[in-house]
């Protein structure tokens, strides 16, 4: 079978996943990334499919608790290839995001990338119907532009080594200064020890 074959059989088989596991927290009930690989992983072996993630952009921050305790946040964009029997393959780019107080925060991100990933290419039912996300809206508090502190530009997220840095993140690692100006003091300093 190729890739739209074999996508199509597990869609006919997967069998709707309730929303039974219960975040403590903030007491709201959620599909766990563990019920998504119980229902499918039997599929996947049955019909020959397999997948291979690919991180394609990372941020990684590290955010004040409410206690006051760190937690690394992370926010990464997977490409997750599947591939059939016959080497037919499609691929789903997803983001996901993930925090956690010790080293854990890019395994939650990938997990909920692929749970996400799966849900929408499966077409994986619930037990029960969901609100619409247009219903509600949001406010979000405006954040402070982050400032070179040589030209006064603002510093906006970029890409580095195939990882995306915020822009926080490249201040603190240019020493207050925006990549131009970091880069052109480095060839200065460059210069000046010749």
């Amino acid at each position: 079978m190729n890739i739209y074959q074999t996508i199509n059989a597990i869609m006919n088989e997967i069998e709707p996943i309730g929303k039974d596991s219960v975040n403590k927290q903030q007491g709201f009930k959620y599909r766990s990334v563990d019920a998504v690989m119980n229902a499918l992983q039997p599929l996947f072996a049955k019909h020959k499919l397999f997948c291979i993630p690919e991180v394609m952009e990372h941020i990684r921050e590290e955010r004040q608790s409410k206690s006051g305790g760190t937690l690394i946040y992370s926010i990464i964009k997977t490409k997750y290839t599947f591939y059939a029997e016959d080497g037919s393959f499609v691929s789903a780019v997803v983001e996901g995001e993930g925090m956690d107080s010790a080293d854990k925060a890019t395994n939650k991100a990938l997990a909920i990338a692929f749970k996400y990933a799966c849900f929408q290419l499966f077409c994986i039912p619930t037990e029960e119907v969901s609100p619409d996300p247009d219903k509600e809206s949001h406010e979000l508090k405006k954040e402070e532009k982050v400032i070179c502190e040589k030209c006064g530009k603002e510093i906006k997220p970029q890409g580095i080594n195939g990882s995306l840095r915020s822009a926080q993140d490249i201040k603190e690692k240019c020493g207050g200064l925006c990549l131009n100006c970091y880069k052109a003091e480095q060839a200065k300093n460059e210069e000046v020890e010749v």
